[in-house]
């Protein structure tokens, strides 16, 4: 059977841990907080409402700084543990988790240094929570939160904004839909006026959340009394309005015990003539069980969801820690082993860009089905074939003894002139496949995750990949050089022994238009487009093996290359580094080391939380 102590003290231990991990609501919007998401009692009053005196009422114990202005400048998480009668009453703080105080005044002194220890001697105030558990067997199971009083103005040695900042931080836990609003008002002022219940109504409008406390019974003025109010007509809430009398400032000088107080708070009810009929449901006791009882029940509505949000987060948590990566090692054998590792996740994810399992690998073919054929297109045969050009070029071949039969070294001077053309689109292709893989290799270093965390690591295989880029280039450039010198030192002779033929049969006086003067004329303007016109012939043919070979050439040299051998040089040099050297490759970026610090940090909460409750049998 789940008990209150059970659901109470595992919400204790939870919020806990928030604080010892940071978590205390507020401040890191990146990580969902578990802290917000936990049912709390918030303690909410103005100054001199009474506020510490009724947390002192539900202790049984002095042990808060008193004073004038701001005492209360951070949150006091006030964490009550029951324990069997007869056992010593003693106090622990999470700060200092292997001292126990069984001297209370000690407290108090420690809950004002530890104060002045985030704020200073000034009066500023800190969302910064101070724990404190009390195991005593006058107090029942409950957590509360006491927070710093409301104040209307600002008073010396204060900022001009610290109105607004109390408000704020106040605010900031009262308006949490899992937090219980305990409003504490005096009985002595309107109550029309309180601070307490204006921040009530503003974030809780139905009054479903809220408490009423009132306090100062005792005080107001002659004739008078609060009944209005403890009775709901004045102003209603859900909740039954509790009343309090506390001690007064005598009492407080003559160290009265709290336990004599409370029995003077139950005689004070039991006799009043005002309040005697509500006697059974008034006093600091009666709030400590109403307030516990109610706590109990709240976690048990909201454990589900507090389920759910840390099943959720851890998820993500974990997601994020995988894409983090693991913390760096420090043993060379360690850090080598990194880095082979992040390598070849960089070399994957390049090879499936060009394989085509992601985008890019294609441009490349569009070089070959585009750029290529298209720059042979443009290549100026028309000019080195005009009609000038190639008497020219026959005439200088010729020199002083004009051809017999054929300008042999006519046509092999065109043609390799022609040729030469050739060069530009082939070194020009060469040189588009590489920016193809330079760009290649700059978006895969980007999508390689694991990688961000070294941007050293990143600028030292980028140039490696570059530099290796560059000598598969000049071998492709060499290579489909070669294809073209090729071409040009070696004509192929069966496609000009056609010529002869085709001269004879285009001179057979059977055929229109064509004379036997002509054919015989071999320095007719005819003669020589013919020329023009095998050489152009010879020269398509060329284009189109060409076509077909640069892109072979280019693949085979630089995409082969790329693919098979990208960072084998890097991985060399990597392998003669020292330790130090392989550490300054893995120099982390810091900001990503924060992240994955909080991260940590943020999964061991919720773990913990999970285990915590997990540890907890829920029975209905």
């Amino acid at each position: 059977m789940t008990t209150m102590e059970s659901l109470i003290g595992l919400v204790n231990r939870i919020q806990r841990a928030c604080t010892m991990l940071g978590d205390y609501g507020g401040g890191d919007n990146a990580f969902s907080s578990l802290w917000e998401a936990l049912p709390s009692v918030a303690v909410v009053g103005g100054q001199s409402s009474g506020k510490s005196s009724v947390l002192e009422s539900v202790v049984g114990r002095d042990f808060l700084p008193r004073g004038s202005g701001i005492v209360t400048r951070r949150p006091l998480v006030l964490q009550l543990h029951k324990t069997e009668d007869g056992s010593q009453e003693y106090a622990e703080f999470l700060h200092l988790p292997k001292r126990r105080f069984t001297d209370f005044s000690m407290v108090r002194k420690e809950i004002q240094d530890e104060t002045d220890r985030v704020t200073g001697k000034t009066k500023q105030i800190s969302p910064i929570p101070i724990h404190l558990s009390i195991y005593s067997p006058n107090v029942v199971n409950l957590t509360l939160i006491d927070l710093p009083g409301l104040t209307k103005v600002a008073v010396e040695g204060q900022p001009d904004t610290i109105v607004e900042d109390i408000e704020s931080m106040v605010r900031s836990y009262v308006e949490k839909p899992n937090s219980v609003i305990l409003a504490i008002s005096p009985a002595n002022q309107d109550i029309a006026t309180s601070d307490a219940m204006k921040l009530a109504r503003e974030v809780d409008p139905t009054g479903e959340r809220t408490f009423g406390v009132l306090t100062k019974l005792d005080l107001m003025d002659k004739g008078t009394n609060a009944l209005d109010v403890l009775e709901g007509r004045s102003y209603r809430l859900q909740h039954p309005w509790v009343g309090i009398v506390n001690r007064s400032q005598a009492d407080i000088n003559r160290n009265i015990d709290m336990i004599v107080a409370r029995r003077k708070e139950r005689e004070y009810f039991a006799t009043s003539p005002d309040y005697g009929h509500l006697a059974g449901k008034m006093g600091s006791e009666y709030l400590a069980k109403l307030l516990s009882k109610h706590l109990e029940s709240v976690i048990r509505s909201r454990i589900p969801s507090i389920t759910s949000l840390i099943n959720k987060s851890i998820e993500e948590l974990e997601s994020e820690m995988d894409h983090l990566g693991r913390p760096i090692a420090v043993d060379a054998a360690a850090q080598l082993y990194t880095i082979l590792e992040l390598c070849r996740a960089f070399d994957r994810i390049f090879k499936e860009h060009l394989d085509g399992g992601r985008a890019g690998g294609d441009r490349i073919y569009g070089v070959f089905d585009n750029q290529l054929p298209a720059a042979l297109r443009k290549l100026p045969f028309d000019r080195h074939l005009s009609l000038q050009n190639v008497k020219k070029v026959v005439s200088e071949a010729d020199g002083y003894q004009p051809h017999l039969i054929a300008p042999e070294q006519g046509y092999r001077r065109l043609i390799e002139g022609s040729l030469s053309y050739f060069r530009g689109p082939a070194e020009a292709s060469a040189d588009a496949v590489h920016f193809v893989l330079k760009e290649l290799v700059r978006k895969s270093i980007g999508e390689t995750q694991e990688l961000k965390r070294f941007p050293t690591l990143q600028a030292e295989i980028a140039a490696a990949a570059n530099e290796a880029l560059e000598r598969f280039r000049d071998e492709g450039k060499k290579t489909v050089i070669r294809l073209v010198d090729m071409e040009a030192s070696y004509l192929t002779v069966e496609f000009f022994r056609k010529l002869p033929q085709e001269v004879e049969k285009a001179g057979n006086p059977g055929n229109s238009g064509y004379t036997a003067s002509q054919a015989v004329d071999r320095y007719s303007d005819g003669h020589f487009r013919r020329i023009g016109s095998n050489v152009s012939s010879y020269v398509g043919m060329v284009s189109e093996t060409l076509r077909n070979t640069i892109p072979k050439a280019i693949v085979y040299c630089q995409v082969r290359e790329a693919k098979l051998s990208l960072l084998n040089h890097f991985y060399t040099q990597i392998g003669r580094k020292e330790a130090k050297q392989l550490g300054q490759l893995l120099d982390e970026d810091p900001a990503m080391m924060e992240r994955r610090l909080q991260c940590a940090k943020r999964l061991e909460l919720y773990k913990a939380a999970r285990d915590e409750i997990d540890s907890v049998s829920w029975a209905r």
